[in-house]
């Protein structure tokens, strides 16, 4: 079985849609087989590793309320192990549609969903939308684990308590195993005394769940996107690239038992 990690921080512009393309990019490239399942409606995720309209059938939002067949909905990349499950526009609806559903429903769809596929991925990352909605609730129930971007600056732990609570709260009625995968700093810029700060912080608030990567601010990173790239194609060369490959080895080494069973 693999393992499922959304990525989630309500609070906008944190490099979650990055973080979730480039570390699903550098797991892919380093050799494990990973699937990218795109739950924010924006679809970026979805555009940032290439996917293509044309090359769409079917949707997430088609999987999770229509009943259509994840395997079919789930497309190639130019990366070999790297697979999408793309979304589009029409999942906005879907969080109107499950709140029609029956409470001992509506927080499991994905959750059943991603079972058909949890065995033929090492690593299944979903980027979720950036508020603390049905969708995101969906993601932590389905979910093992979960991996928080935080924004090296002077608001980054604007939000987190809430976060927080909402992770309590699905432990304890929705998914007891649900664990903090890991916390990445990102868009830090070293220039400035205040982004040292805020990583004290985190560190003293989260020990040692905070990654040592830290993600700069890189240009070469909010280029990629737009030429529908991550950044390991668009310059793999570049710092911004450099840093996702090490926070994959982390994320690797952290999750050795895992390798060690697929082995066996």
């Amino acid at each position: 079985m693999g393992k499922i990690i959304a990525i989630a921080n309500q609070k906008g512009g944190v490099g979650k849609t990055t973080t979730s393309i480039n570390l699903a990019a550098s797991l892919a490239k380093a050799g494990v087989s990973t699937l990218l399942v795109d739950l924010d409606p924006q679809a970026n995720a979805s555009n940032g590793v290439g996917v293509q309209k044309e090359q769409i059938n079917e949707t997430i939002y088609d999987v999770l309320m229509n009943e259509a067949d994840i395997n079919a909905a789930i497309v190639p990349t130019a990366i070999n192990l790297l697979k999408v499950l793309p979304s589009s526009i029409n999942l906005a609806g879907a969080e109107v549609e499950l709140v029609e559903k029956d409470e001992q429903i509506r927080h499991f769809v994905l959750k059943n969903v991603l079972s058909a596929v949890k065995d033929k991925f090492t690593f299944i990352i979903i980027d979720c939308p950036p508020s603390l909605s049905l969708l995101t609730l969906n993601a932590l129930v389905s979910a093992d684990s979960l991996l928080i971007p935080v924004q090296a600056e002077y608001y980054a732990l604007e939000g987190l308590g809430q976060l927080l609570n909402t992770l309590s709260s699905v432990r304890s009625s929705l998914n007891s195993k649900l664990e903090v995968e890991g916390v990445v700093m990102t868009m830090f810029d070293s220039r400035l005394r205040l982004a040292n700060q805020v990583v004290d912080e985190v560190k003293n608030y989260f020990g040692e769940k905070v990654y040592s990567t830290i993600i700069p601010r890189n240009i070469r990173l909010t280029e990629a996107p737009s030429y529908s790239l991550p950044i390991l194609l668009y310059d793999p060369n570049s710092t911004g690239a450099k840093r996702y490959i090490e926070l994959a080895k982390e994320v690797v080494m952290n999750n050795k038992p895992l390798f060690t069973k697929k082995k066996s």
